[in-house]
């Protein structure tokens, strides 16, 4: 079922470039150039009803009212040599997760048919690690091959497996894999702050070849790092730029053993405002919720925010080593808010 709307846009036409009415102080323009940082400011500071107001009718002339799932199977935990400060599968943090090597072909096949089989259209395969072995890389195929030969047009599976050239990219994509994932996190100038052990332009590189390869593409960032709203500002020029497909918007959600475990989670108002930007900069693009929803967003009627905000997409299930919402209760949710519902394509 695709539950979108067809017919005339009344505020925002589709346009790669961000439009803004007078309720964020200046009468309706479609902008030549990227938001000035006058435009900026009215994101951070503009009555947020009023901000809702404008990212809901952005979201609706794009996209209806339809609102996509995806889940995630962790494929590979843990041991990851990179030094990344807010995550729990780096080893050079004591966190008291769960690690195991790349799961077999049968542990990957019942992953993800029990994800299917809760009508969830599209998966992720996520491993741990700068990037996979040649030996991992065989064996992800090897099992992809097999288990997506069993799914159909409702039945996607996307890979997130950190930095791949253009050989790997071209392997995966032949397999049938029908997205690649791969987060910037940041801003280029934040990203040192956060990890020393890869380069941030390396990060953008495998996103631009798996573009330049025809790979639909989801990247996005974590939000929370103490990061300014500049260099959020920037991540998202970057992504239009690189006119990715989909962008999940994580949300730091404080871990013990980790060098951020002791920072303070955003607020829900400003989480509310961070989706708005990458609504309002990237109107074509999907926005995706996925994670720290729970910490960020506690209260489950606040989901209904989130998709005012602009978001039309949300992770759903267990995250890679945090609990997350269940399918269960995000569709309730779905079917709780008025003018929305699941769309399936």
């Amino acid at each position: 079922m695709d539950c979108r709307k067809n017919g005339k846009i009344s505020v925002f036409q589709l346009s790669p470039l961000p439009v803004y009415s007078t309720i964020l102080t200046r009468q309706v323009t479609c902008l030549a150039a990227a938001m000035t940082s006058i435009a900026l400011a009215d994101i951070i500071h503009a009555p947020l009803e009023d901000l809702l107001n404008e990212t809901d009718q952005a979201r609706l002339g794009t996209f209806g009212k339809g609102i996509d799932l995806c889940a995630i199977v962790n494929i590979k935990s843990g041991r990851c040599t990179m030094d990344c400060r807010f995550c729990t599968q780096s080893r050079h943090h004591d966190t008291s997760i769960e690690t195991y090597p790349l799961l077999s072909k049968e542990e990957l096949s019942s992953a993800t048919h029990k994800l299917w089989k809760q009508d969830i259209p599209r998966i992720g395969w996520v491993s741990s690690g700068h990037s996979p072995t040649m030996e991992e890389i065989d064996a992800i195929i090897d099992a992809a091959t097999t288990i997506l030969a069993d799914g159909d047009a409702h039945h996607l599976c996307c890979a997130s497996l950190g930095q791949l050239n253009t050989s790997e990219l071209e392997r995966l994509k032949a397999a049938g894999f029908c997205r690649y994932h791969h987060n910037l996190e940041t801003s280029e100038r934040f990203y040192p702050s956060i990890c020393k052990t890869q380069r941030w332009r390396d990060r953008r590189a495998t996103v631009e070849r798996a573009k330049e390869l025809g790979w639909a593409v989801c990247s996005g960032g974590l939000f929370g790092l103490g990061e300014t709203w500049e260099d959020r500002y920037q991540l998202a020029l970057t992504l239009r730029e690189l006119e990715v497909d989909s962008v999940p918007i994580n949300f730091l959600s404080p871990i013990p053993g980790t060098p951020l475990a002791a920072r303070k989670p955003l607020s829900t108002e400003e989480a509310l405002r961070i989706v708005a930007l990458f609504r309002l900069t990237m109107p074509k693009a999907a926005i995706r919720i996925c994670g720290g929803r729970p910490t960020v967003f506690p209260e489950r009627q606040q989901d209904e925010l989130l998709v005012r905000a602009g978001a039309n997409a949300l992770m759903t299930g267990d995250y890679l080593t945090t609990s997350g919402i269940s399918v269960e209760k995000d569709r309730q949710m779905i079917g709780r808010i008025t003018g929305i519902c699941e769309r399936y394509d």
